[in-house]
C-alpha cells in the first residue's frame, strides 16, 4: 500500500447509517439536520415550536428544503439552562415524534435526549436516531440501552450538565487530543454493547471556550483519524454571533461561514435551525472543493 493510500484509509469516515425498518441514510454527501425545538427557553426564539400544528408546518418546510433528519428535543441545552424531569420531557418529545412519523413516513427522525428511559420510549414511538448531548455521562443505562435498540447512535463531547458545563473548560492536555482520547474510549464501549452505527459531534460550545470553539473548528478534521462521521451543530451559537457583536437573530450569515469551513474539514452532518441556507452551502461545498467519495 502506498503512502497516500494508507493515508486515505486512515481518514476514510464511514457513510452510511443503518436505520429501523432497513433504511439507509448515505452520507457521502453531507446531510443536513434540521432542529425542531419542543421547549420554551431554546436560546435562538424563533426555533421555539409552539404545538402540533407548528411543528408539522416547520417540518415540512425543513424536510421541502432538503433536511434529510428531524432532530427533536425536550430539553433545554443551553448553558445554564434549567433542569427538567424526565416526565416532562416526555409529555413534550413523545407525541411529537407520533406526529412526525405518522405525517412524514420517509423523514429520518432524531431524539436530543441524554436519558435512556426517553430514547427507548421515542425509538417506540417512531424515533431512528439517538442524539445524546452527555455522551452517556448523564445516564449510564443510555449505551446499554442504545445496544438493544439497534438504531444509530449521535455521540457528543460534553463535561458536567448544561447548568455547570461552562465552568469545565480546562484541557491540560489540548482541547483536539481530548476530544480523540475521549471518542476513542467512548467507541469502544459502544461497540462491547452492541452499537454499531456511531455519529462523532465535537459539542462545539459545550465545556468550551470561544476559543477552544474556533480552534476545534479549524482542526475538525483531526478527529477523521477515528474513522467515523463527523456532526457539526454551529448554528446561531456564541462563537457565531458574539465575536460579530450580535445576537442569535443576526446569526445566518456567520453560520453558513462556519458551517462552509465545517464541511471543508470533513462534517458529514450539519445540525442547523435554517435548512434552505444549510443546504444551499452543502451543494456549492460539495461541487467545488469536497472530492467525490471513490
Amino acid at each position: 500500500m502506498s503512502v497516500q493510500a494508507a493515508k486515505d484509509t486512515c481518514f476514510s469516515a464511514r457513510q452510511t447509517l443503518r436505520c429501523p425498518g432497513g433504511r439507509v441514510l448515505n452520507l457521502a454527501v453531507p446531510q443536513v439536520m434540521g432542529i425542531l425545538n419542543l421547549t420554551p427557553d431554546s436560546f435562538f426564539a424563533k426555533s421555539r415550536v409552539a404545538g402540533t400544528d407548528d411543528l408539522l408546518h416547520r417540518a415540512e418546510a425543513m424536510l421541502t428544503a432538503g433536511a434529510s433528519i428531524l432532530d427533536v428535543g425536550g430539553y433545554s441545552s443551553r448553558p445554564g439552562a434549567e433542569h427538567i424531569a424526565e416526565d416532562e420531557e416526555k409529555r413534550r418529545v413523545l407525541p411529537a415524534i407520533e406526529a412526525l412519523r405518522r405525517t412524514f413516513p420517509e423523514a429520518f427522525l432524531s431524539v436530543d435526549t441524554f436519558r435512556a428511559s426517553v430514547a427507548c420510549a421515542a425509538v417506540a414511538a417512531g424515533a431512528d436516531i439517538l442524539n445524546d448531548i452527555s455522551g452517556g455521562t448523564l445516564d449510564e443505562a443510555m449505551f446499554a440501552t442504545a445496544g438493544r435498540l439497534q438504531v444509530p447512535y449521535i455521540l457528543m463531547h460534553m463535561r458536567g450538565t448544561p447548568q455547570t458545563m461552562q465552568q469545565l473548560t480546562d484541557y491540560p492536555d489540548g482541547l483536539v487530543l481530548e476530544l480523540v482520547r475521549y471518542f476513542r474510549d467512548k467507541v469502544a464501549q459502544l461497540r462491547a454493547v452492541g452499537v454499531t452505527d456511531i455519529v462523532l459531534d465535537p459539542g462545539f460550545g459545550f465545556a468550551k471556550t470561544a476559543t477552544q470553539n474556533h480552534e476545534l473548528l479549524g482542526r475538525l478534521r483531526e478527529l477523521q483519524i477515528l474513522g467515523l462521521p463527523i456532526l457539526a451543530g454551529l448554528s446561531r451559537k456564541a462563537m457565531v454571533y458574539k465575536p460579530l457583536g450580535l445576537t442569535p437573530d443576526a446569526a445566518l450569515s456567520g453560520t453558513v461561514a462556519v458551517n462552509t469551513i465545517a464541511l471543508l474539514n470533513g462534517a458529514r452532518l450539519l445540525r442547523v435551525h435554517d435548512v434552505a441556507e444549510a443546504v444551499q452551502t452543502v451543494r456549492l461545498v460539495s461541487s467545488t472543493l469536497i472530492p467525490s467519495s471513490p
